[in-house]
């Protein structure tokens, strides 16, 4: 037997010795991030997702944005400017304690912020990033409508001029920090193409009522956003885009950072029903001697391990500033459909006990089953990608 085969030479945690790919920084920006959530959310989270909400969102925020998570992968105005591999980990630790945190977290960060960052006037940046970099503000990002999800182009919500002055009308659907957010960038048609409007909630004609009776994102306030005769100056206008190129490369912001998040749902199922398969005895033994469950806690973990080099790789391209959408398109497809089967196995493993919220695992599968749905369906990425093979369109 060789050195490299003793036996304990191998973390059954990382098998495949997935830390390796990693630098100092980037394990040590995972480290905060995990030790802040172990102390203030993993404690509670189950009963978040079971009473519907954060109590207290805007403090949990405050502490979110002074550990540098918000907006953590962009440049100045307060924001950490830390790598895309850097937020993509945070992204993983984040969604490994509930989808509903990394969904805050993406939509301040990687839809309201970088909406603003990219797109926005230098007015537009000094007013709103450095405090919602701090927390101090939150954000959300209206796009979908009731009507329209996958085809943002058919939006009906409509932006008219009136002096110097535009006028909002229109509704979105299945915004996420929408309840609580103090601007929301809002998505709609002019006379001149898609155009973005940075929308303080406090305008009058702009109200967000909470969609109800969620069964998954639970610990994530979802709301829809109303916008009845809204009037704003034309400052509030998104000055350097027209199209639907703007919402668009938001979204794409957000998908990389599920490319990470679906990892962490699926690890700490892995970790819940290895655990469970050691200690859970049936038949005079643990469950986690027979070869069947053995089966599935080796078939997750070569999916997780799949996904992770799937991760690192796209976090590479994108920091070397080489990532295209359609690899994005890849890595959101793959990640959140296997983790969401991971959970699933998991479930299982776990029996009667896996739809317990005393265990992560149910609460995993349903929040994944959103993340399926949001920032491209599974047959949109999938149509993304076929359109890469065969060269030929079939969205319509």
């Amino acid at each position: 037997m060789t050195a490299a085969m003793k036996p304990g030479r191998i973390d059954a945690l990382d098998p495949a010795g997935l830390d390796a790919l990693l630098t100092d920084d980037e394990r040590s920006v995972r480290a905060s991030i995990r030790e802040m959530l172990d102390r203030s959310v993993e404690p509670n989270i189950a009963e978040w997702f079971e009473q519907g909400g954060i109590p207290d969102v805007r403090g949990l925020s405050k502490e979110l944005g002074a550990l540098g998570v918000l907006g953590m992968h962009l440049e100045g105005y307060g924001c950490a400017g830390m790598s895309a591999t850097e937020y993509g980990l945070a992204c993983l630790e984040l969604e490994a304690t509930d989808s509903g945190l990394r969904s805050l977290v993406s939509v301040q960060g990687s839809l309201a912020m970088y909406a603003i960052w990219r797109w926005g006037s230098e007015e537009h940046k000094q007013e709103w990033l450095p405090r919602m970099a701090a927390g101090d503000a939150i954000g959300c990002f209206g796009l979908t409508e009731p009507d329209v999800g996958s085809d943002p182009g058919a939006m009906t919500t409509r932006a008219r001029r009136d002096g110097d002055d535009w006028v909002l009308d229109g509704r979105k659907m299945w915004i996420s920090n929408a309840t609580y957010a103090d601007v929301a960038v809002v998505w709609t048609g002019t006379p001149e193409g898609v155009r973005g409007f940075v929308v303080p909630t406090d305008t009058p004609g702009f109200s967000a009522p909470e969609i109800k009776h969620k069964m998954s994102l639970r610990a994530s306030a979802t709301g829809e956003l109303v916008l009845d005769g809204v009037r704003l100056p034309a400052s509030a206008v998104l000055p350097e885009v027209i199209g639907l190129k703007g919402p668009l490369s938001c979204l794409n912001e957000a998908r990389f950072g599920i490319v990470w998040g679906a990892l962490g749902a699926a690890r700490s199922s892995i970790e819940a029903a290895r655990s469970y398969a050691i200690d859970r005895v049936q038949f005079g033994k643990p469950i986690g001697a027979f070869q069947l469950t053995q089966q599935k806690l080796v078939d997750m973990s070569l999916e997780y391990v799949k996904g992770y080099l799937l991760a690192v790789h796209l976090g590479r391209r994108k920091d070397a500033g080489v990532l295209e959408p359609e690899q994005v398109s890849i890595g959101k497809l793959n990640n959140v459909r296997e983790a969401l089967e991971i959970c699933r196995t998991a479930r299982t493993i776990l029996g009667a006990n896996g739809i317990s919220l005393e265990y992560p695992v149910i609460r995993h599968m349903n929040n994944l089953e959103s993340v399926l749905t949001y920032e491209g369906t599974t047959e949109m990425h999938t149509l993304v990608l076929g359109q890469v093979l065969t060269g030929q369109s079939a969205f319509r």
